[in-house]
C-alpha cells in the first residue's frame, strides 16, 4: 500500500510498529524495517552524508539547509549533528528539515535509537523534546547552532508550501518498491525546484525507475558504492540547465 493510498484510507495517525531483534522498528503498513539490518547508523553516514559530500560542503560560514524525506526514528537526524558537533565552522549553522508523514512517539524513538551508543547524547536531547503527538511544524532548538524542523503531513504538499531552499537531500522514504508514491516524477521534480543551484541528493534507492525519476527532475547522477548488502546508492548534483 503506497503512501498516497494510507492517507485516502482511515489510517491512525501514526504507524503499527513491529519490533524485530529486540530494537529494530518495523511498519505493518509499508512492510519495511525504518533501516538497514546491518547497522543504520554506518548507513547514515555511507549513504546520506558522504552521498552529499558531508561534513565538507557545510565548512563555511551562514546557514546549510538539509532536506530529509521521512524523519522515522530521527537515526539521521542524531548522526547529522553528531558529525556536526565534531566538525561545524566558526559561524556556521545547520537547519535540519524532514517531512514525515507519520511521525513517531517519543518512547518509539527513543528505543529504535538506544542500540547506538554512539549517539546517546543525541538520542537523549532530541526525546526530551519531542512532543508526545506531533503534528504541523516541530522545530527543535537543540543548540546554539543547530535547529531541527519536523514538518508533519503529506510531503508533496508540505514540501511545496515551504519557503526555503535546500543545499542537501536526504531522500529516505520506505524501500521504492513498498511505497513508489514517494519517489515520484512529481515528487522529485519538486525536491529539484526547492534545491539551490549545484545542490544535491542522496539515497540509498538505486531503482531504475528513481534514477530515471531524478533526472528528469533536473539532476545529473551518479552511482556509488551502496552500503552492506546493497550493490549501488544513488547521489546527484543539481543541473544547471532545468530538464523541462
Amino acid at each position: 500500500m503506497t503512501r498516497e493510498n494510507l492517507e485516502n484510507t482511515a489510517v491512525p495517525d501514526r504507524q503499527t510498529l513491529e519490533w524485530h531483534e529486540g530494537d529494530m522498528p518495523y511498519s505493518q503498513e509499508f512492510g519495511d524495517h525504518f533501516y538497514c539490518r546491518e547497522d543504520g547508523r554506518l548507513e547514515c553516514g555511507h549513504v546520506f552524508l558522504s552521498g552529499n559530500g558531508l561534513p565538507g560542503r557545510w565548512q563555511r560560514p551562514g546557514e546549510f539547509r538539509i532536506g530529509e524525506l521521512g524523519f522515522g526514528t530521527g537515526l539521521n537526524f542524531c548522526e547529522t549533528w553528531r558529525q556536526w558537533k565534531e566538525t561545524r565552522p566558526q559561524g556556521g549553522e545547520l537547519h535540519f528539515v524532514s517531512f514525515e508523514r507519520f511521525p513517531m512517539r517519543p518512547g518509539d524513538i527513543d528505543r529504535a535509537l538506544s542500540r547506538w551508543p554512539e549517539i546517546d547524547v543525541e538520542r537523549e536531547a532530541l526525546v526530551a523534546q519531542w512532543p508526545e503527538k506531533p503534528s504541523g511544524y516541530v522545530t527543535l532548538d537543540v543548540g546554539s547552532d543547530i535547529r531541527l524542523t519536523v514538518v508533519c503531513g503529506v510531503a508533496f504538499d508540505e514540501i511545496a508550501d515551504f519557503s526555503g531552499m535546500f543545499d542537501a537531500w536526504y531522500l529516505d522514504g520506505f524501500a521504492p518498491r513498498r511505497n513508489p508514491d514517494m519517489w515520484s516524477g512529481e515528487l522529485m521534480r519538486l525536491v529539484c525546484d526547492k534545491t539551490v543551484e549545484r545542490g544535491t541528493f542522496a539515497t540509498y534507492a538505486a531503482a531504475g525507475f528513481v534514477r530515471r525519476n531524478l533526472e528528469a527532475a533536473g539532476f545529473t547522477i551518479e552511482r556509488r558504492p551502496g552500503f552492506g548488502a546493497k550493490r549501488e546508492m544513488l547521489s546527484g548534483v543539481k543541473s544547471t540547465s532545468r530538464v523541462a
